[in-house]
């Protein structure tokens, strides 16, 4: 299982890269492993109001149906419309090709309440 290091994490299994005011999400390798093979990803539209700990996506597995949660508040500028063709690439490349959607991000501070890889590390460990 990979958990990379510059990531923040949420506790919902989410990952969260920031690159100025723009925040690229996705699910955790660890996600995409527990619900095996990844089927359909549904995306939210380019526009829609992010709300931080709200279902934001779906994604359709073979073993069950899961909600994607936005890590933080703000506006989807870009989802990735490589999985409607492909969602298996969030299995492949859970940090790579596979992230789901990006956020113009209303609230930094909102940063501040996400998971450092250690810290998701030991949640995982503690779930199980």
């Amino acid at each position: 299982m990979e958990i990379q290091k510059e990531l923040k994490y949420a506790k919902t299994h989410e990952w969260i890269r920031i690159e100025g005011e723009t925040a690229t999400i996705g699910i955790t390798d660890y996600a995409q492993s527990e619900l095996s093979d990844i089927v359909a990803v549904e995306l939210p539209k380019v526009g829609k109001v992010a709300k931080k700990d709200k279902s934001i996506a779906t994604i359709e597995a073979v073993k069950a149906v899961s909600d994607v949660y936005s890590p933080v508040s703000g506006e989807v500028i870009e989802v990735n419309e490589k999985l409607v063709n492909s969602p298996e690439l969030i299995n492949k490349e859970p940090y790579g090709e596979g992230w789901i959607l990006k956020i113009k991000v209303k609230d930094p501070k909102e940063l501040d309440t996400l998971l450092t890889a250690d810290d998701y590390e030991r949640l995982i460990k503690e779930s199980k």
